[in-house]
């Protein structure tokens, strides 16, 4: 799903204890991987702006990875 990101994302929650490291560091690198949760505005495909739940993984000097729409 492509969507559009309209405003800023406060992150809400981190921590070390992310289930998929070993995915992410056979994908991405080797890193310390976060997995962190906010809230955005959004753009969806249809034209419809929604407030929705962004959870993703993110490691320094990697970047974002995996970002996804919830509710």
């Amino acid at each position: 799903m492509t969507f559009e990101i309209i405003g800023d994302i406060e992150t809400i929650a981190t921590g070390a204890g992310v289930k998929v490291r070993s995915l992410l560091r056979k994908m991405s690198g080797r890193g310390r991987w976060l997995n962190r949760k906010g809230f955005g505005t959004v753009r969806l495909p249809n034209g419809h702006i929604r407030r929705a739940e962004l959870p993703w993984y993110e490691a320094h000097g990697i970047g974002r990875h995996d970002l996804k729409v919830k509710n």
